[in-house]
């Protein structure tokens, strides 16, 4: 017999919702109001679609004046000096030297995170944002550390702050996109003049739920020509760069059927991808825009909290993602039945299952049930509550916490609680690791 914990309320319709996709260059915002479908990006001009917000701050020389994003770079000189590459410097987290003095590179980051959040000032005010989703390109265990952090320096009114990987927020913007643009494969493209980084997505459509995978791969030798080359360098650099591009869609699209492409960053702004777009463009539709991850990181959040009918009926296994349901047989009111502990598909610094339990008499083992979702066979793991006091035909009343502590490993600690005032609990606690595969 188990008791689940209280869920969290539910949010009501017109909460204010809000994805925030941090980069060390540029950083964008997006929203929507729950119960509406149309998710808005945040431009850092009223009326125009520049949504690129520079990641960076400056403060004035010999004052605690602190300037953030355009203007920081504005008022960076002689008068003001730059902090730039804030999130990688919170990722290191060595103290930063600006003005003479030492600064916490997480503390600046947040400073950078709660100016920038003003501009959502036209919608709620950053205290009234009922959910927000951080996404980044890469989320490893150190990111997750340095967003938590921050997520905490806020003080949001909200528990609900989450974070995924830009491979993640690509998947939930597809899935929220009309079915025909992703019946096939789908492809994203991102150039940030640097190098070139390609998502192609893949439904496993003979699964249920489907599985969804997507393969990424860096193109770092793809570097597109600075401003300040003479022009007839750029555009041998250009064409260059067009023939790469064109080998590495030739490549992905390879035995392939592609319903949909994107192309996404101001890498491509100037139009040099010619015969590249002329080889994309056929039988296939192509669309071109620079806020896809912000967007995807708000309908990350819908999913969340309102799941939608593509939502329920797909699952991703991303890197991030648990890839196997746990679970336990147990008799729930009599009768066998199977009581899920945790889900595949969630990100594995997000699981965290707590309920009670009893085992009647003398027994002491229990058995945990894991099922993968990538075609292995089931497979049952056991747990020995040894030296756990006998209690001779009356229950013994158990509480259980299970997390992941990485993506493969599931960790269970569990409590011995007695049973009324007959049986006080003993205080004694079993731990066991195991692989989740």
């Amino acid at each position: 017999m188990f008791f689940e914990r209280k869920e969290e309320e539910k949010l009501h319709k017109g909460s204010i919702l809000a994805g925030y996709d941090l980069g060390d260059d540029f950083s964008q915002i997006s929203y929507c109001i729950l119960g509406e479908d149309e998710v808005e990006s945040v431009a850092t001009v009223v009326g125009t679609k520049q949504y690129n917000i520079p990641t960076v701050l400056c403060k004035r020389k010999g004052v605690n004046q602190w300037f953030y994003g355009k203007d920081a770079v504005k008022n960076s000189g002689e008068e003001g000096i730059l902090v730039t590459n804030l999130v990688e410097a919170a990722k290191k987290g060595d103290m930063l030297l600006v003005d003479e003095m030492e600064y916490d590179p997480i503390a600046l980051l947040t400073l950078f995170l709660k100016r920038s959040l003003a501009l959502m000032g036209f919608i709620a005010t950053i205290e009234k944002i009922d959910a927000l989703m951080f996404t980044v390109d890469n989320l490893d265990d150190r990111m997750v550390e340095v967003l938590a952090k921050a997520a905490v320096n806020l003080n949001l009114k909200t528990s609900r702050i989450y974070f995924q990987s830009h491979t993640e927020s690509f998947y939930y913007f597809v899935l929220h996109q009309p079915e025909e643009l992703w019946n096939h494969q789908v492809l994203a493209c991102e150039h940030n003049g640097k190098r070139l980084k390609t998502y192609r997505m893949e439904c496993n459509k003979k699964t249920t739920p489907i599985v969804v995978l997507i393969e990424e791969q860096d193109y770092p030798t793809l570097v597109l020509p600075g401003e300040q080359e003479e022009e007839t360098i750029k555009k041998d650099s250009y064409r260059l760069a067009d023939e790469k591009f064109l080998d590495v869609l030739e490549k992905q699209c390879s035995g392939r059927i592609l319903s949909t492409a994107y192309l996404l960053g101001d890498g491509f702004r100037d139009g040099w991808a010619e015969e590249s777009l002329r080889f994309l463009c056929r039988n296939r539709r192509v669309f071109q825009g620079n806020n896809l991850f912000c967007k995807g990181a708000c309908y990350g959040l819908l999913e969340r909290i309102e799941p939608s009918e593509a939502g329920k009926g797909h699952i991703f296994l991303g890197p991030d993602k648990l890839k196997a349901n746990v679970g336990m047989n147990v008799i729930r009111r009599g009768k066998d039945s199977y009581f899920a502990l945790l889900d595949a598909g969630e990100n594995w610094y997000e699981v965290h299952k707590e309920c009670d339990f009893l085992l009647r008499g003398e027994e002491r083992r229990i058995s945990f049930v894991i099922t993968p979702l990538t075609g292995k066979s089931a497979s049952e793991q056991e747990m020995l509550l040894e030296d756990a006091p006998l209690r001779k035909g009356a229950f013994s009343r158990f509480h259980m916490e299970i997390k992941m502590i990485s993506t493969e490993c599931a960790e269970v600690q569990i409590k011995d609680l007695g049973f009324g005032e007959l049986f006080p609990s003993s205080g004694k606690v079993w731990k066991k690791q195991f692989t989740v595969v």
